[in-house]
């Protein structure tokens, strides 16, 4: 029988792509979304989920539902067996959490106290945890390792990470039978490379590539860079950005290292290569061949100069390195942008 894998958060960005791979790799993924950040599909799908249906050529499992509803997560597990869950559902958006800090802790939180509960009761003691490199504040050292002290975060959406990853570790270490890989990201960019699911932003983007890549298709203006006056090679922010397909095949090697019984273990996931935001502007010219017109602004709250993994120890325990380079994350963006220049929305119930 093939393992059952609940995935929280499964229509969003990260999730659909983990969706896919899990698909891939013979699980049987299980999502659960509550549309906050997805487009709905036909058939009461996610159409980030249908579209990975057509990718895949299998049906996935999918409910609405939100992590917060107890009654409804106790019900989910008495119907599926869960052999692990990998956990992306939550509020992530930096400058919004600093505006409404109560709903990014209700959510974030209690979300997660929900789920670990429901697993417990259930007898589900291996979960996979999307973290952030948020969590290490501003950088002591570079590159960041996973000893780099944690939890001097700037903003409650960082803080709200920072929090999980404790309450998991308590967890770990009072019960030994649980299981945990805690995933810090650096910043996933790129898209799978048949252009049919990527980053569908509502509203105006808070990430850096899904804006260029507006402007380059003509959906935007022009990018606002944020401070030129940063201790970097050309004065701008320094950050290292990962395939989100090289990302997911991090989640399937997590999964994997579970089954060892590891305890609670944290790993980064990042190239190890920082790039500024106007090497990304060029690489995202090149691989677009259209100009991407840029204005200097001042800098940003909360922004760090530089930010930039040391991927060893995943590439050592985990057997994972990222593979796909800067060119090959910017054509397949480009080429997702190309294809559904207004995202998941416009085409979503038509075809």
């Amino acid at each position: 029988m093939a393992e059952k894998i609940l995935v929280t958060g499964g229509a969003g960005y990260i999730g659909s792509h983990c969706v896919l791979e899990l698909a891939e790799a013979g699980y049987v993924p299980v999502v659960i979304d509550n549309f906050h950040n997805a487009i709905r599909g036909a058939d009461a799908l996610p159409e980030s989920l249908r579209r990975v249906q057509q990718i895949v050529n299998q049906p996935i499992l999918f409910q609405e539902l939100d992590i917060t509803n107890e009654a409804a997560l106790q019900e989910l597990f008495s119907k599926h067996r869960f052999s692990a869950v990998m956990h992306f559902a939550g509020l992530k958006a930096v400058g919004e959490s600093v505006q409404k800090p109560l709903e990014y802790y209700r959510v974030n939180l209690t979300g997660t106290i929900r789920l670990l509960e429901t697993m417990k009761a259930h007898g589900v003691r291996n979960i996979v945890f999307s973290s952030s490199a948020t969590v290490y504040g501003d950088p002591k050292y570079l590159p960041l390792d996973e000893n780099h002290p944690a939890g001097g975060c700037t903003n409650p959406y960082g803080k709200s990470k920072y929090f999980i990853e404790e309450m998991i570790r308590d967890l770990c270490k009072a019960e030994r039978d649980w299981n945990a890989v805690l995933l810090r990201y650096f910043n996933p960019i790129g898209a799978h490379e048949s252009g049919m699911i990527g980053e569908d932003p509502q509203g105006i983007p808070n990430n850096l590539m899904p804006y260029v890549a507006q402007v380059a298709v003509g959906r935007r203006e022009f990018l606002s860079v944020f401070g030129n006056d940063y201790k970097t090679d050309d004065g701008t922010g320094v950050r290292d950005y990962i395939h989100v397909v090289d990302l997911a095949k991090g989640h399937i090697a997590a999964l994997k290292k579970l089954k060892e019984n590891c305890g609670c273990k944290i790993y980064n996931l990042g190239t190890g290569t920082g790039y500024s935001v106007l090497q990304m502007v060029q690489a995202m010219e090149k691989a677009s061949g259209r100009e991407i017109k840029y204005k200097i602004t001042g800098r940003r709250e909360g922004d760090v100069a530089s930010c930039y993994a040391n991927p060893a120890l995943a590439e050592r325990e985990l057997g994972w390195k990222a593979a796909f380079g800067l060119d090959k994350m910017c054509e397949d963006l480009w080429r997702w942008q190309l294809q559904n220049p207004t995202g998941f929305s416009k085409n979503a119930v038509a075809q």
